[in-house]
């Protein structure tokens, strides 16, 4: 299962929130099946967000149109990454 897995330093979490939740990409409508939202717990501006898809070509596409979002809004901080990755291994104790 492909994930594009996602970085980034945002100047307000709240004000960046807001902007995910209005889903500028329509996640599900490009194939994303289930996200995760992290934040480290010493740095609450900056968040990495995990996006599962079913088809690594649907992951692709949408790290493109990530990238281009990236440039039209100011929630951003700099140096964005977005990477597509997928497990190799799992296990549950």
């Amino acid at each position: 299962m492909p994930i594009v897995q996602i970085e980034h330093p945002v100047p307000d979490f709240d004000a960046w929130k807001e902007t995910f939740d209005s889903d500028p990409l329509g996640r599900e409508k490009s194939g994303v099946r289930r996200y995760r939202i992290f934040r480290p717990i010493d740095d609450p501006n900056y968040v990495m967000v995990d996006l599962e898809f079913d088809d690594a070509s649907e992951a692709e596409a949408f790290r493109a149109a990530l990238r281009d979002l990236w440039g039209r809004v100011d929630v951003i901080g700099e140096n964005p990454r977005a990477r597509i990755v997928e497990a190799v291994e799992s296990k549950e104790y």
